[in-house]
């Protein structure tokens, strides 16, 4: 699809520094653009590509703007901005309404005249599928699932039993959401399955990456909120809630009966405790590990980065040798006839 930066400029409301005549064609990076492309300058560290690129045009904010050598559209976000034009630049396939040949449809299930099921599919009774909602190749809906307007299940999803997908939902290849949790009572002799008898309720307007799993409810439901964006292989257990506009990065693991509040980003290969909440709008980074509730927004971390093996090496015989040294100080200070500082917060000192 090809526009020109002047229509891009009006569709989208942006403010147009340069010749609105000019076509695009595609997107691309700054070091890489070329006549047609469209790049953008979002991140800072990208700055210095900015006086050298070779792209049609580039969205900037009002500050890069006079550094920028080609037309320019102008936005507070340019980031956002950009994703917007890509996806009118680069439009997702048209829907051929009508169900393959090849998939088994039960009696029972309802399927929207406009809706696409795919080759190999298999959908169960009582399954409700809505207008416009396209079902990949290979994808499992067992029964009672509902799956509302424009959902987009891109191939090989399984959605277990009673599972409601809201409108305009994404579910990149491989998500499992609706599986059992993992619930299992101990006795002397091993352990009792514990029935999963709840479900899965996915609101509007989220997406789900690949290979994700999201465990049904052992008793009430697993609910991921409006608007939330999870990246791939994430694990979300039973019972747990994720708030509205909440993004995950990839490998995180989130334990049973926890809940995650709104507008919250959390990174990847990140793990949470069972039964503790997190309130609205925190940030954690990657690689932490969250073991009991956070009850204020804010910026969390835990581990160390990296160093250099050897060093690292000796940080770890110091941590170890802290319950020493600790002993060790507070004798100096009772010799001294200081007060300890035992039993103090770190947040107090």
């Amino acid at each position: 699809m090809a526009v020109t930066l002047g229509e891009l400029a009006v569709r989208f409301g942006l403010e147009l520094r340069g010749d609105p005549g000019v076509p695009l064609e595609r997107v691309a990076t700054l070091a890489n653009a070329g006549p047609g492309d469209l790049s953008f300058l979002a991140n800072p560290r990208y700055r210095a590509q900015l006086g050298a690129t070779h792209a049609a045009a580039v969205i900037v904010n009002a500050a890069a703007a006079p550094e920028c050598p080609v037309p320019a559209l102008v936005s507070d976000n340019p980031y956002a901005a950009y994703a917007r034009i890509a996806a009118l630049l680069y439009p997702a396939p048209a829907l051929v309404p009508g169900v393959h040949a090849s998939a088994v449809v039960a009696a029972g299930a309802r399927v929207d005249a406009t809706a696409q099921v795919g080759p190999q599919c298999v959908i169960g009774t009582d399954v409700s599928i809505g207008p416009r909602a396209f079902i990949g190749p290979h994808c499992i809906i067992e029964p009672g699932v509902c799956i509302a307007e424009d959902v987009r299940l891109v191939a090989r999803v399984t959605l277990g039993a009673g599972v409601e997908i809201g409108a305009r939902a994404v579910l990149q290849p491989g998500a499992v959401i609706g599986g059992d949790g993992f619930g299992f009572a101990p006795e002397r002799r091993g352990w009792v399955k514990v029935p999963q008898v709840g479900t899965v309720r996915v609101g509007a307007d989220v997406e789900i990456g690949a290979n994700t799993t999201i465990d049904r409810g052992a008793i009430e439901d697993t609910v991921i909120e409006e608007g939330a964006k999870l990246d791939n292989l994430i694990m979300i257990a039973h019972n747990v809630r994720i708030g509205a506009h909440t993004a995950i990065a990839a490998c995180t693991g989130i334990s049973g009966s926890t809940t995650v509040g709104a507008r919250c980003m959390i990174g990847g290969h990140c793990g949470f405790a069972g039964h503790i909440n997190i309130a609205d709008d925190v940030v954690i980074t990657g690689y932490s590990m969250i073991s009991r509730s956070i009850e204020r927004a804010g910026v969390y971390s835990s581990g160390i980065p990296f160093e250099e093996a050897r060093t690292w090496r000796r940080l770890v015989a110091r941590f170890k040798r802290l319950p020493l040294l600790e002993g060790r100080l507070r004798k100096l200070e009772r010799a001294a006839g200081l007060k300890s500082a035992e039993g103090q917060e770190p947040d107090d000192e």
